[in-house]
């Protein structure tokens, strides 16, 4: 730990950490020297989803307007956002053990002939789909978990510099209690080791930062993690980290009895003192600034937002955007990496501009 303090001592807080200048406090020695941990970087909350249809939002909206507030934003595609910047993306995944479920979704139904097109091929070919919500949020820049994955992939190994990029996977489960809409089902086992099979069948084990990888010989991940055995920045350049962002009992049955996370591709979202602890979701930034500067002090992966639910734009309200970079998470999420225009200028940037900067 004093010579993770050391390091970060030698650099800038005005450097950017992806792309070093050369600069005294910004040489890529310097930067490299630091453990990941160090960073501080922005990303999207549920990068895939794209906008719903203008006519079904209505229908929403009809029913419960803050609902159809909460939920009227979108993204472009994964690669044009890790282009702009982003270096955490978050995808919401549904099983799907019978393909086809998700083809049908009770929206698009009731648009009948005013129906916007929607390409629903891809939900009828097998493996996890991805979703905000099977019956009436549905539109994504990538349905098939493994295209997301593809697309992260080739971008990562077209930009092999990047800092490494965090993957925050929700697993969704239920739905709408309506008459013909369409409920997910339980993540169970077979689900579970899919959501393995599937990032490993696109990247290989040395693009991955895995939970084996950084506990090492320590006894729990929780004890490496407040060693400081996360990668430094040289070694954890070009590769991406995983971390399912759910309740506890999706995580247990993720852990599915492992003492830690023996063999598992993500990390998970759980308490501190948890032996499987590496990474937390702490999503409200200046309510829970302790419990975040906890973590990090305990060798946490944070991840934070910016923004919620439309609200921060609407209002364009920058405070808890300000409150989020200033609590030190690593992982920074926002929905309006570019502003929004029918709300206003809103926009969440990076301190200083660039793609990571060392954390406060």
């Amino acid at each position: 730990m004093i010579a993770a303090l050391l390091a970060a001592a030698a650099v800038s807080a005005t450097c950017d950490l992806e792309a070093p200048s050369g600069q005294p406090g910004c040489t890529r020695a310097a930067v490299d020297a630091l453990p990941m941990t160090a960073i501080q970087v922005i990303g999207t909350h549920n990068s895939y989803k794209m906008a719903i249809a203008p006519n079904e939002l209505a229908m929403i909206r009809a029913a419960n307007a803050r609902e159809a507030d909460a939920i009227d934003y979108s993204h472009r595609p994964l690669t044009e956002q890790l282009e702009a910047g982003a270096r955490q993306l978050e995808i919401d995944i549904v099983y799907d053990p019978k393909p086809g479920a998700y083809a049908t979704p009770l929206g698009y139904r009731m648009a009948g002939a005013k129906a916007v097109p929607y390409d629903f091929a891809p939900l009828k070919q097998p493996g996890l789909k991805v979703l905000h919500e099977p019956s009436v949020d549905y539109r994504s820049v990538c349905p098939l978990f493994t295209g997301c994955l593809k697309a992260i992939r080739d971008w990562s190994k077209a930009h092999p510099d990047h800092v490494p990029v965090l993957v925050i996977m929700n697993l969704k489960e239920g739905g709408l209690s309506l008459p013909g809409a369409t409920r997910a089902p339980v993540f169970d086992a077979a689900a579970m080791d899919a959501i393995d099979a599937e990032i490993r069948s696109v990247f290989p084990e040395r693009a991955l930062i895995t939970p084996d990888q950084v506990q090492g010989r320590h006894p729990t991940l929780r004890e490496a993690a407040a060693a400081g055995a996360w990668p430094k920045l040289k070694a954890a350049r070009g590769r991406v980290m995983f971390a399912l962002d759910c309740p506890p009992e999706q995580v247990n049955r993720y852990r599915a009895g492992r003492r830690v996370l023996e063999g598992r591709a993500a990390f998970v979202n759980t308490d501190p003192a948890s032996p499987a602890a590496g990474y937390i979701t702490l999503n409200e930034p200046a309510e829970l600034a302790g419990q975040i500067a906890a973590a990090r002090k305990a060798g946490l992966i944070v991840r934070t937002r910016a923004d919620a639910d439309t609200r921060e734009a609407r209002a364009s309200d920058t405070a808890r955007q300000a409150a989020a970079f200033a609590s030190g998470a690593q992982y920074v999420s926002t929905d309006y990496m570019e502003p929004d225009t029918r709300f206003g200028p809103y926009v969440a940037k990076l301190p200083g501009g660039g793609r990571a900067r060392l954390a406060p």
